[in-house]
């Protein structure tokens, strides 16, 4: 029904923004990373928008870039996943780091959004698994998707990933570091490589 709504910013909170549109004012529902881009009251901001229909209430959802309406839009398409887990998982995670999350089977950090727990963060994996990549916002991202996918490829791989996380790290950055490395290498001389790679980027 709307495609996106634009307006002069005349009310935020915590986890919306209002827009004045001709008059009228339209309370959208948006994430933290929507609202840490929208505009200042006063001034005219666009959002993409996607409106939910319930039996009692026409709830407006509103996003800063497109990217982030069609990933909400993927995510509540999974069994159990409301608008409410779908707000609080990109509240959380950016469309890019989702798409290595998933790729990369880290249902850690799907469960640091608030109401969001392992089983569904798990049903999320499985479901959204290979679906994320197009929500990549460049090529460093997308290169990371591609090497959190290749990790779980082989068994050294998978092996060499559980010893990171095993060390402290996320399964996202373990995934990212094991897939760039060559598949044919020891799950030993992997963990050794990952660590060096790891250790350059802190």
């Amino acid at each position: 029904m709307f495609y996106s709504l634009t307006g002069k910013v005349v009310f935020s909170d915590e986890n919306s923004v209002a827009l004045e549109c001709g008059g009228v004012a339209f309370r959208l529902f948006t994430t933290l990373n929507t609202l840490k881009k929208c505009a200042p009251a006063g001034q005219v901001q666009t959002l993409y928008t996607h409106l939910n229909v319930r039996e009692d209430a026409l709830d407006l959802f509103g996003f800063a870039d497109k990217n982030e309406l069609d990933c909400f839009k993927m995510l509540t398409g999974v069994t159990g996943v409301g608008p409410k887990a779908g707000l609080a998982i990109l509240s959380q995670l950016t469309p890019d780091m989702l798409a290595v999350s998933v790729a990369g089977g880290d249902v850690k950090s799907i469960t640091a959004a608030p109401g969001v727990g392992p089983k569904l963060a798990q049903r999320i994996v499985l479901e959204l698994k290979g679906k994320l990549d197009a929500f990549a916002s460049s090529s460093a991202a997308m290169g990371d998707i591609a090497a959190a996918s290749k990790a779980s490829v082989s068994y050294a791989g998978e092996d060499a990933v559980n010893a990171l996380v095993m060390l402290g790290y996320s399964r996202s950055e373990a995934s990212i570091a094991v897939g760039k490395l060559d598949g044919n290498l020891s799950t030993e001389d992997m963990i050794k490589q990952a660590l060096k790679q790891l250790a350059k980027n802190i």
